[in-house]
């Protein structure tokens, strides 16, 4: 495997570094989204007890403190250092370091290639997280993340294929299964209906992938309700209805950006999110 040079966040981190007891208290607002838990000493412990593959040469305190430490890089777009320290964890510090190359492909890489490795090493890190800890609902959250965008990348086509798709939306399911409020599973699988039901055509999307454009809508509303004021939600779901609807729904859709790009960033993936939708909008 290659080594991933990292490019540094492009904008200003100073109101996203969360230093000491500032992340403990943004941390519901910052995770509104994935439902992650604050990785206090007690959360390890118990995941610990729960889990003891979870364990590793540091003991819960100091497992904490690094976890902790692979999030605040994270939330202040140093997404090498958060891969880096989560990945030296071993599992149980995965999400941290999912997350932030998942949001880092998606965003920073320009290569295909290195974009398709990160992704790739990223659902590996997510396996050996299910594996260990088989009821963390982001285990299977981030390693469908991270196969639906390595599916973006190949071609949808391509990844229905290869039956990544099935994998994608059996990660999903069982996130929300096991977390109901999962805002960000609920957008992405909004996005996968959608981008099925675009490539295949209705029929053929509910006969073999159980995909339509009622559900579709249906998860992007569940998504808005659990996470009001977020960009990510009505940029998926407006790229979703324009895949369903075209012309149809451009209004809305354009509108959906217009209020993504002013919906204010508590982090550096939100102020990603927030400068896409200007973008794009």
């Amino acid at each position: 495997m290659t080594a991933i040079k990292w490019k540094p966040f492009p904008r200003s981190a100073k109101d996203y570094a969360y230093e000491g007891a500032a992340l403990n208290s943004a941390w519901p607002e910052l995770h509104r989204g994935d439902c992650e838990p604050f990785p206090d000493a007690a959360f390890v412990k118990q995941a610990f007890a729960r889990h003891p593959r979870l364990k590793g040469a540091l003991d819960a305190e100091k497992t904490a403190a690094a976890l902790q430490s692979a999030w605040r890089a994270y939330h202040r777009g140093d997404f090498g250092a958060a891969v880096a320290e989560g990945t030296a964890l071993g599992p149980i510090g995965a999400n941290a370091a999912n997350k932030a190359a998942n949001i880092y492909a998606t965003y920073l890489e320009t290569d295909s290639e290195r974009k398709r490795e990160i992704l790739l090493r990223s659902a590996e890190r997510a396996d050996a997280l299910r594996a260990a800890a088989p009821d963390f609902p982001n285990a299977y959250y981030f390693h469908a993340q991270a196969l639906g965008r390595y599916a973006q990348e190949i071609s949808v086509a391509k990844a229905l294929a290869q039956g990544i798709g099935g994998k994608v939306k059996t990660s999903l399911d069982k996130t929300i299964k096991l977390e109901p409020k999962h805002a960000e599973a609920h957008i992405a699988l909004g996005a996968y209906h959608a981008e099925i039901v675009s490539k295949v055509g209705g029929m053929l999307a509910a006969l073999t992938y159980g995909a339509s454009k009622e559900e579709a809508v249906r998860q992007f509303g569940l998504a808005r309700k659990l996470l009001p004021d977020s960009a990510i939600a009505r940029i998926e779901e407006a790229n979703g209805l324009v895949m369903l609807f075209g012309k149809a729904k451009l209004a809305e859709a354009q509108k959906l950006y217009r209020e993504a790009a002013h919906c204010a960033p508590a982090d550096a993936m939100q102020k990603l999110d927030a400068e896409h939708a200007k973008e794009e909008g």
